[in-house]
């Protein structure tokens, strides 16, 4: 009896597992999302703000929270004069008693929770050396423990019920690390292992998880970030690069496709080509993505001597002339649409 050879059996094996992939990835058909109720954390404002519209769309009831009353207010507001039925919340997803108080004003108001897209964040942008180890914290406490609490708050009653949606945006920052980025990239490579893990174990409940990656968006949502170590310049390039369409994604477009993402249960969503090629880059050639942010690195603003204090993208825009301000303009017109503090 004559041997199969090795190559042979590896190349069929490979065709195998490439076969079931193909089958497993295969997008599904958009299911309606009619008379279902979303939560969507983060949502008075930039990309939060423009879920809940698409969701609102979509014919879902929309509950959101923020922990800046007066912009969660406001944020309602807009919503309800569009149709959409909408509970606002304040909460503080970093504390696991607000989020279980938040979880029961939904239910009293819509009986259920049908989605959960944790979106909440916050960006600090500075180098290293002028990041502290409470910047690391606080980053963490928002962006992993937040999504950890509002998830586990939801959990039980989809797994009793047998069906449901999590949805956690995370970032390109969570599959690259960025200079000058370092919490906010922890944060979010922490976010991406939890919601990937999720998807696996809760898979035999029914219920779905999806990824979301995006890159730059354009949200306005410079405005509410942080800077450090030499603040201006730090403002400067990122709110720039935000702002540019070559660089950045229309807030509205990557709201859209995010939902139709969640209503077919896809597994991971990166947004926008730049994104995409820049992951793949990683995952190809991580030696090489390593030494290319290196030389970007170069680019960027250097380190401050001693302590650094923190300064507000509002306040450092509001001082911002000339090109610089003509650069940024469509970071500001988003910022319009989207509840963010005028400048």
């Amino acid at each position: 009896m004559s041997r199969i050879p090795g190559s042979f059996l590896a190349l069929a094996g490979g065709a195998a597992v490439g076969v079931a992939a193909g089958l497993l990835l295969r997008p599904r058909r958009a299911a309606s999302l009619r008379g279902q109720v979303v939560l969507i954390t983060g949502g008075s404002r930039g990309l939060g703000l423009a879920l809940a519209r698409e969701f609102g769309r979509r014919g879902c009831s929309i509950a959101i929270c923020a922990r800046t009353v007066e912009q969660l207010d406001r944020a309602r507001k807009l919503l309800e004069a569009d149709g959409y039925r909408v509970l606002a919340v304040p909460c503080d997803v970093s504390d696991p008693g607000q989020v279980k108080d938040m979880v029961r004003q939904v239910h009293e108001r819509f009986s259920r929770i049908d989605i959960l897209v944790n979106n909440a964040g916050q960006v600090m942008v500075g180098p290293m050396e002028n990041t502290t180890v409470e910047d690391f914290e606080k980053a963490m406490d928002v962006m992993f423990w937040g999504v950890l609490n509002t998830t586990f708050a939801v959990l039980p009653e989809m797994r009793e019920r047998g069906n449901g949606s999590i949805a956690t945006v995370t970032s390109i920052g969570g599959k690259v690390s960025v200079p000058h980025m370092a919490p906010y990239c922890c944060a979010k490579f922490a976010a991406v292992a939890f919601s990937e893990g999720l998807r696996a174990e809760m898979a035999p409940y029914g219920i779905q998880v999806t990824t979301v990656v995006p890159g730059l968006l354009r949200t306005g949502s410079d405005v509410n970030a942080s800077f450090k170590g030499d603040q201006e310049k730090e403002a400067a390039w990122f709110s720039v690069a935000a702002s540019l369409p070559v660089l950045s994604m229309d807030a509205e477009r990557a709201a859209e496709k995010i939902v139709t993402a969640i209503s077919r249960g896809v597994t991971e969503i990166i947004l926008s080509p730049q994104a995409n090629a820049m992951a793949r880059l990683n995952g190809a050639f991580p030696g090489l993505a390593s030494d290319i942010f290196a030389l970007v690195n170069r680019l960027l603003p250097d380190a401050v001597s001693g302590f650094s204090l923190e300064a507000k993208g509002l306040d450092l825009a509001r001082v911002r002339g000339g090109m610089l301000r003509r650069l940024t303009a469509g970071g500001r017109r988003a910022g319009e649409r989207l509840n963010q503090a005028s400048v």
